[in-house]
């Protein structure tokens, strides 16, 4: 059996992440919960343990361009049903985190499902990892914007960075904050200020 989640949805910035896991019945790891209610090191930890001793993980990610054409709920669907489909070996039964899937594998989604499945919640912990990393990483090619700090997501700093700098390509312009920093940015253009 395999546990999905994903991680990122709400953000203004980057992709969306999602990890699949098919935990080893006879290895148990100790302290899998919700990503969100772990401190970093604590994530960070279990993620090397989950990554060691799983029987199979797997992470995707579906980038801003892709969470633009298709939208958020789509995309998160997306990256699940990949992070799933590279898995080895293959899941007989998948649980996912209260996204339904349309997967070839039978499948069930479970409404707060990081808290009720280890397997989601192992998956949400390497998910969360892989995009904490990977923001950090982009934060050095984008620098200003606190994306270590707030991993892309709608703080007042960022919104300011954001009015003061304007978008990145790894901002997600179907997003009303960027939209309408992007709608600001043009209207300026058109209309330029006379000096």
């Amino acid at each position: 059996m395999a546990g999905v989640d994903e991680v990122g949805r709400g953000a203004l910035f980057g992709p969306v992440v999602a990890a699949a896991v098919i935990l080893d019945p006879t290895r148990r790891i100790h302290g899998l919960d919700d990503s969100k209610k772990l401190t970093r090191t604590k994530r960070e930890r279990l993620a090397e343990k989950i990554r060691l001793h799983a029987l199979a993980w797997a992470v995707a990610e579906i980038l801003p361009d892709r969470i633009d054409a298709w939208n958020i709920y789509q995309a998160s669907r997306q990256a699940m049903a990949r992070a799933v489909a590279q898995l080895t070996p293959t899941a007989d039964y998948v649980l996912s985190d209260a996204v339904p899937l349309e997967l070839s594998t039978p499948c069930r989604s479970l409404i707060e499902g990081d808290a009720r499945s280890v397997s989601i919640a192992a998956a949400s912990i390497l998910a969360k990892v892989h995009r904490d990393a990977l923001l950090e990483e982009l934060d050095r090619q984008f620098p200003g914007y606190g994306l270590a700090r707030h991993k892309g997501y709608a703080t007042r700093y960022h919104l300011e960075q954001l009015r003061r700098q304007g978008p990145t390509p790894f901002h997600r312009r179907s997003f009303a904050p960027v939209r309408e920093c992007l709608a600001l940015l043009d209207a300026v253009e058109q209309n330029p200020l006379p000096f």
